[in-house]
């Protein structure tokens, strides 16, 4: 794959302003980083069942295609946590049920009116709730990660300091990712030689590889040296071992790569380039965060059963 000057320019200055959005989500504070994965649940829901859509040449309903979004909201909401609340409603406790019920009203009225029902296109959008909602569930779940050793829900937005911890976890994946994609791109630019796949066929096996290598030695050092081995909260001390983040970023880049692929796949079944346009040079909600669907729910797995 030839290196393109023109086309990694356009990636470049659209990747800085995504950046930049993603960054003021993730870091100001709970209700933005909130808010920014809600606009990426929707985003990513609307593409893929347009997606559905196009592989099995079929058409939902719009009633049938808000409740299946508003069913998968209602699953990302029950993995909001505590101080997810508003005038003393819990997300969690008082809002996903009512919106889960709503969805599920609104996909029967959908189903009803949808002649004739594609078995196989409304199963592979059922699908979504585990693909993309799940995946988007427990991103929320693994904010505040440091909750699930010690109750430091006080203290947790204090100080730019415990924001930042407050989203740890979701930035060492979303790091590994990044520094994954484009050093894969640039390496497989310059010595890529070996095709990786069918699905994907720009991708080559020494960009994967030297992508996934340097994610892991960058992200993994980044850790190390800035992230402290210890926390002191009030009354307790939480210890948490530097390999762990090395083990998270190859978990993350491996895993990721295999969310690019399966989305490849969608795209190539569906007959399209891109899921959609919201960014020049990177596609839509499902092309630029395909990797982080399949990344999240394998790095809380890990978190859950080794660090935990």
């Amino acid at each position: 794959m030839p290196f393109n000057l023109s086309v990694f320019k356009t990636r470049s200055l659209t990747a800085l302003v995504f950046v930049a959005v993603m960054l003021a989500g993730l870091l100001w504070n709970h209700w933005s980083f909130f808010i920014l994965f809600s606009i990426i649940h929707f985003g990513c829901w609307w593409e893929y069942l347009k997606l559905t859509e196009k592989i099995y040449n079929t058409s939902f309903h719009i009633n049938a295609k808000l409740g299946l979004i508003l069913a998968g909201y209602a699953i990302m909401l029950w993995f909001c946590k505590e101080y997810y609340h508003i005038a003393g409603y819990s997300l969690q406790q008082n809002f996903s049920m009512p919106v889960s019920a709503a969805g599920f009203v609104l996909l029967v009225i959908g189903i009803f009116f949808t002649t004739p029902v594609h078995i196989h296109a409304f199963g592979m959008a059922l699908l979504g709730l585990l693909y993309i909602s799940l995946s988007w569930g427990l991103m929320m779940d693994m904010t505040g990660f440091i909750d699930s050793f010690f109750d430091t829900t006080g203290m947790v937005f204090s100080t730019g300091s415990f924001r930042f911890f407050f989203v740890l976890l979701p930035l060492v994946i979303i790091a590994s990712i990044w520094i994954n994609d484009t050093m894969a791109y640039i390496v497989g630019s310059f010595i890529g030689k070996t095709p990786f796949s069918k699905i994907s066929p720009k991708k080559t096996w020494e960009g994967t590889i030297g992508g996934i290598i340097l994610a892991i030695v960058v992200v993994g050092l980044l850790a190390k040296y800035f992230v402290p081995a210890q926390f002191h909260l009030p009354g307790f001390v939480l210890e948490i071992e530097q390999h762990h983040w090395f083990i998270i970023a190859a978990i993350a880049a491996i895993t990721g790569t295999a969310g690019d692929l399966l989305e490849s796949k969608l795209k190539r079944m569906a007959g399209v380039k891109d899921s959609g346009q919201i960014m020049p040079g990177h596609g839509g909600f499902m092309d630029r965060f395909d990797s982080l669907l399949l990344a999240t729910p394998a790095v809380w797995l890990y978190v859950k059963f080794f660090m935990l």
